[in-house]
């Protein structure tokens, strides 16, 4: 009989949550209270929360409560999409251009098809690059700080292939690795799919609380950390010289792989080392030029103790085989000839100007954001709820980011992740002042 209550109860708060009759951001009744009103035992009330939690209809939040969620907001909204739909403003994700680069594609396919060895582009290509594009890979690096060979470097589709190969070759289903309490969200893709235990770090000022890291791998058998100490997505630190040592120490204490995401790094014109380059013995540096360059150019980097390539590149022929060659060729062409470093250069100065705009729209707002980078992080106040100030933001035709789909712990701060790469820059400023008027006026 029991039983049979606790799932009508289920039944019925869910269907009151989609019906509309509880009102996305309600409080629902304490674990305590909805055991009394019911007649239930309190771990059958606690329950009956979970399993609504399950089916996406409400969020339990730390002291604040159980909340019915914005059903009609797409979960991982601005992430799992490649692009906003037609007619939206895309402040979800980031995809930035800049005028004139569709001509130097179309400069870059001419040279290419005049070249001596087209024909071999047709072929199958060695799974982690050409020789001579692994060198070119190589000497890109070296202006990062980091002293490769080209046996040290494997070419990859884009960075999220280069995360994806490290983990299918290093990493083993029901290893523990450190990542951020907020990170990037294809890792936690990758981390699902290989079913991946995630510790999560909290922040503690311009990096992780390496003390909880320290404590952490004590405490639990950790295989490795994922780290983004240059331009860190979605809240724009770049880890201090001193800090970046002390991590290096923990990991080489404890024996720790170290996955290092530098694909925003070239934002920062002069950042300290990067981890590679001080343990580069226990290093894998993933990079690409997605952002740097393009994103349909699905070309980057992964550089690593050379006993790993071998384990990468047997990933890289378990997953695509190889890089397209064209692209490659055109990628390792483009980085030979100075256009990576003038697009880098050039992508910077536009990265700063969106971000004074974002500043003085934003003024007076306590919000998070390097000066050069193409995202912005801006927590809610207390009582607004960043699902329903999405949600608004969606219907007016602008597409944000929650904290959701960065969140590796259950519970999930009220935030949004700005993009304020994507749009046209004389459409940025309207669309930010749209989005503070609607976290202005947001029910409280």
């Amino acid at each position: 009989m029991a039983h049979a209550r606790y799932k009508t109860l289920v039944d019925t708060l869910a269907a009151d949550i989609r019906g509309g009759r509880l009102a996305p951001g309600t409080r629902l009744p304490t674990h305590r209270a909805l055991a009394a009103r019911e007649g239930l035992a309190l771990v059958t009330a606690s329950r009956v929360y979970a399993e609504l939690e399950a089916m996406g209809l409400v969020t339990g939040e730390q002291g604040r409560g159980t909340f019915v969620r914005e059903t009609s907001l797409p979960r991982g909204l601005g992430i799992d999409r490649p692009a906003a739909a037609p007619g939206l403003t895309d402040l979800g994700f980031n995809h930035p251009s800049l005028p004139g680069q569709a001509d130097l594609l179309r400069s870059a396919l001419r040279e290419l098809a005049s070249c001596g060895d087209l024909e071999a582009l047709l072929r199958y290509q060695p799974h982690g690059g050409r020789p001579h594009e692994r060198d070119a890979v190589a000497r890109h690096l070296a202006s990062r700080g980091l002293a490769l060979t080209a046996s040290q470097v494997a070419i990859v589709d884009g960075a999220q292939h280069g995360l994806a190969t490290t983990v299918m070759a290093l990493l083993q289903p029901g290893d523990v690795v450190a990542v951020d309490a907020l990170t990037y969200p294809g890792f936690k893709v990758l981390a699902e799919a290989h079913r991946l235990e995630l510790l999560a770090i909290p922040a503690a000022g311009q990096g992780p609380d390496l003390d909880v890291l320290e404590a952490g791998c004590r405490r639990r058998h950790v295989r490795a950390v994922y780290a983004m100490p240059t331009l860190h997505n979605p809240l724009g630190w770049v880890m201090e010289a001193g800090r970046r040592r002390q991590l290096v120490e923990i990991v080489r204490r404890h024996g720790l792989l170290l996955i290092e995401d530098a694909a925003y790094a070239f934002l920062d014109a002069d950042p300290p080392a990067p981890l590679a380059a001080l343990a580069p013995e226990a290093t894998v540096y993933v990079s690409g030029l997605s952002k740097s360059v393009a994103t349909g150019l699905r070309v980057g980097f992964v550089a690593a103790p050379a006993p790993w390539v071998s384990r990468i590149e047997r990933a890289i022929r378990a997953t695509t085989w190889n890089t397209p060659g064209v692209m490659t060729a055109m990628a390792c062409r483009w980085l030979d000839d100075g256009t990576v470093t003038r697009l880098e250069a050039a992508k910077r100065r536009d990265a700063r100007a969106r971000q004074r705009i974002a500043a003085e729209v934003f003024a007076g707002f306590a919000w998070m954001r390097h000066p050069a980078s193409y995202f912005a992080w801006l927590p809610l106040a207390e009582e607004v709820r960043a699902d329903q100030v999405a949600m608004t933001l969606l219907r007016e035709g602008i597409l944000v980011s929650t904290a959701e789909p960065y969140a590796s712990t259950a519970q999930v701060p009220h935030a949004l992740r700005l993009a304020l790469g994507s749009v046209e820059l004389h459409q940025l400023r309207p669309a930010l002042e749209r989005v503070r008027r609607v976290i202005e006026a947001a029910p409280v």
